[in-house]
């Protein structure tokens, strides 16, 4: 059906609502057009502006690929870049041979295990190397999913994991900065200002 043909249709059945139902024979029967083979009653004509649309909420969604591996990648390259530039630029010349029948002091632990060498000035040994690091540490860290149980990422919702983190994080960077700096000959106590300062990478 060509549009003026259904224009002249739609002119027709407004004529006729408009005389009262004439052109239908006056008995509300549906009018039959030219050319027409069944009878249709005219109800409304929507516009198709006025049909509303429902449609799914889009999500930002972000691939693996390209998008976190492209990321990750650049972060490695970055990485790498760096350690190759501290690897090669600064001058780090390696130490005599080590003489067993000499022990140098202070005889100090890596730097990331000073914070242990520290509890061992306070604790026994039992205590310092196997129950806080073994039992309190380990045992600590598979606790702390009970402990908080809030599913929220906002800060103000988690103030226990919040709370206990922060103190794990300063007690542990208090003892290495403590056995890094403040401890000399003997493991004892120096100002480092006054004494000078015994720590090497």
């Amino acid at each position: 059906m060509t549009v003026e043909e259904r224009q002249a249709r739609v002119a027709a059945a407004l004529a006729a609502k408009g005389n009262g139902g004439a052109a239908g024979g006056g008995n509300g029967a549906p009018t039959r057009f030219a050319g027409q083979d069944h009878t249709h009653r005219l109800l409304a004509m929507v516009p198709p502006d006025g049909i509303q649309q429902i449609r799914s909420k889009q999500e930002d969604k972000v691939y693996v690929w390209p998008h976190l591996i492209a990321s990750e990648f650049i972060a490695l390259l970055a990485m790498t870049l760096l350690i190759t530039v501290l690897s090669v630029l600064p001058a780090f010349p390696l130490r005599e041979l080590a003489n067993p029948n000499i022990t140098p002091n202070p005889s100090k632990a890596p730097w990331y295990f000073l914070g242990l060498q520290e509890l061992l000035r306070y604790f026994h040994p039992m205590i310092a190397g196997v129950t806080i690091p073994g039992i309190v540490g380990l045992l600590g860290l598979m606790m702390i999913p009970y402990l908080d149980r809030n599913p929220s990422v906002r800060p103000d919702n988690r103030r226990t994991a919040i709370t206990l983190m922060t103190f794990f994080l300063l007690g542990a960077g208090m003892m290495t900065l403590v056995g890094s700096f403040f401890r000399g000959p003997g493991f004892n106590w120096v100002w480092p200002w006054v004494d000078g300062l015994f720590f090497e990478l």
